[in-house]
């Protein structure tokens, strides 16, 4: 997803709240690692690495990440293609695809257009184009579209957080790794690490979506809903 997007609200003293107990974490990396082994033991149990192996649910959701000029970038092509194939194999008759954007930049356009190029139905998709974070893709996906059991689409090193804000929003959230190699490296990364965290922290302390709005609940058929 794009950093630091400029519609975003300003920070609140529970965003305070939250970067003070960051911090404290940052000082004893102990807690970090323990942190990162909560979320990913948490999750793990519902990560798939193929489609065959997925267990059905009513949508997919494809969290946002870089698109360049109305084009997904190589993260969110892999995430795009991985529900596709769901699509295409019943898995799912619903694709959300939650993203940012601010001036000329739509990650959710992007991403509308791609999976139309690519043969699925217009009623079929499913737009949020507030889903600043991952937390916020998930909580409104619970929140807003009234999503009770869905699969996450996304890189293996991304998909225990992803997993573990969607299941604790309330959602029945399994993932699908959409570059099964990755999965293995999801220690590596210092930003997942980090990311991970600040998850952890951030339920914890029942941090809530930058942005909420009425409930639009996805029909079972169903429509396109875009939240622009």
């Amino acid at each position: 997803m794009a950093p630091d997007a400029p519609s975003r609200p300003r920070r609140s003293w529970q965003e305070a709240l939250i970067c003070a107990v960051l911090g404290l974490l940052l000082l004893v990396p102990p807690a970090v690692v323990a942190a990162n082994l909560h979320v990913f033991r948490g999750a793990a149990p519902f990560i798939y690495d193929s489609v065959d192996k997925v267990p059905a649910r009513a949508v997919a959701i494809v969290p946002g990440n870089t698109a360049k000029n109305g084009i997904p970038g190589r993260t969110l092509a892999e995430r795009l293609t991985a529900a596709l194939m769901l699509y295409r194999a019943g898995k799912t008759p619903i694709i959300l695809v939650s993203g940012s954007h601010f001036d000329n930049y739509d990650e959710t356009a992007a991403m509308h257009r791609w999976l139309l190029q690519h043969g699925v139905s217009e009623g079929a998709i499913v737009d949020d184009a507030e889903g600043f974070r991952t937390l916020d893709t998930m909580e409104r996906a619970a929140r807003i579209f009234k999503v009770k059991g869905a699969i996450i689409c996304s890189q293996g090193v991304h998909l225990p957080r992803a997993v573990f804000l969607a299941r604790h929003a309330g959602i029945d959230a399994v993932g699908l790794v959409s570059n099964p190699r990755g999965l293995a490296h999801v220690l590596y990364s210092p930003h997942e690490t980090m990311a991970s965290a600040l998850a952890l922290v951030e339920t914890t302390l029942g941090r809530g979506p930058a942005v909420l709005g009425p409930a639009q609940p996805i029909a079972g058929d169903t429509r396109t809903t875009a939240l622009r």
